[in-house]
């Protein structure tokens, strides 16, 4: 009659457990990261296409109306919108020191594009440079000068595109990579063969299933 000898097993559920909630934390910043990331960029975009600063120019004894839209502001947040989102999707095309890298250029990309955007809210070089060109008086200059909320919105998506960048960095180590279920050679890693009955398990959870069945683990036939 065999006995089973006294080896500390770990628990396997519990690791299993833990690490089942790991993976769904990780899910959930993903998504999170996903969404704040591809809205913030474009919110953006969208607000770049729109009168950021207005006001009137004077010419030939009346006056004419003169607006500058985001892109003529300053096109440094369409820009950078563009790279984040480029760095978003390039955060699952590679790993480890690469993957904090991008996550890094993520965050920064959101963080200057609200800088362009809100030195733009208080512009005014843009606006005289198209009242001069509409007028063609290269001194001519703009009164009654306003700006609009769409500098601020495009800072707060630009805010919104740092925030996918700073989760990336906290949480993005246990995201998941394209490929990552391929050898380098590109052919599927092969799956591990169940021990067979009365072989000695060299897994925990093995070692479970075997007491499961009644069979003693340890006993080589």
């Amino acid at each position: 009659m065999g006995y089973v000898s006294a080896v500390p097993v770990p628990q396997p559920r519990a690791a299993r457990a833990g690490a089942a909630a790991a993976s769904s934390g990780g899910r959930r910043s993903l998504a999170v990261a996903l969404l704040l990331g591809a809205l913030g960029a474009t919110v953006v975009l969208l607000s770049a296409g729109q009168i950021w600063a207005e006001g009137t120019a004077s010419v030939g004894g009346g006056t004419v109306p003169v607006e500058a839209d985001g892109g003529t502001v300053t096109g440094v947040p369409t820009a950078l919108a563009i790279v984040g989102l480029a760095a978003l999707v390039a955060v699952f095309a590679v790993r480890r020191a690469g993957r904090t890298l991008v996550s890094g250029l993520l965050a920064l990309s959101g963080a200057g594009a609200a800088l362009a955007a809100f030195l733009g809210a208080s512009d005014t070089d843009a606006l005289d440079a198209e009242a001069a060109r509409i007028t063609g008086d290269t001194a001519a200059s703009v009164s009654g000068l306003t700006h609009t909320a769409w500098p601020y919105v495009a800072a707060a998506g630009a805010l919104l595109i740092l925030a996918a960048g700073l989760l990336a960095l906290r949480y993005g180590k246990s995201w998941p990579t394209m490929g990552g279920r391929y050898e380098r050679s590109g052919t599927p890693r092969a799956a591990r063969k169940a021990p067979a009955a009365g072989v000695a398990a060299d897994r925990p959870e093995d070692l479970w299933k075997a007491l499961d069945r009644g069979e003693d683990p340890t006993h080589e036939s």
